[in-house]
């Protein structure tokens, strides 16, 4: 939702002032088919985000995700429940996304590696290891990040 936009009618100066409000009555305007009076402008900026929401969770979670697996591997020393707890969630929290939106399949394998780079930064902010410590290409093929059977070894 941004505010710079200029609204002209009402139920457009309602998207700034009363988001939850506009999305009722955007909703009740979608049920009755009264589609001239719609905000399309928004309305389309609002489906738009309802996507790239679910991209960007699954983004997190499988950075998430890498990191914990590099920081299993660079640190056995220091393994705990924590950090298997962190795994099993982060893997439970991709299948979510995976089988509620299967297109997101596609995005994750599109996104692996940027967000392998990012756990690397990550884990190595995390451990206090150095960058060079971790491989620059990951490890880990998709089906072994996700695969709740698997841990890395060193």
């Amino acid at each position: 939702m941004t505010s710079t936009q200029v609204s002209s009618t009402p139920h457009q100066q309602l998207y700034n002032t009363d988001f939850v409000e506009w999305a009722d009555q955007t909703a009740e305007l979608l049920k009755q088919g009264k589609f001239s009076e719609l905000d399309i402008e928004n309305l389309i900026e609002e489906v738009e985000d309802l996507g790239n929401r679910h991209r960007d969770a699954l983004e997190s979670q499988l950075t998430r995700l890498l990191m914990h697996l590099l920081k299993w591997q660079y640190q056995p020393d220091k393994r705990s429940g924590s950090w298997s707890g962190s795994i099993r969630e982060a893997r439970k929290q991709i299948r979510r996304l995976l089988r509620n939106y299967p297109s997101l399949k596609n995005h994750l394998t599109a996104k692996f590696d940027i967000c392998y780079q990012d756990a690397v930064e990550d884990a190595a902010d995390e451990t206090g290891l150095p960058l060079e410590t971790f491989p620059a290409d990951c490890p880990y093929t998709a089906e072994q990040t996700l695969d709740s059977e698997s841990l890395p070894e060193k």
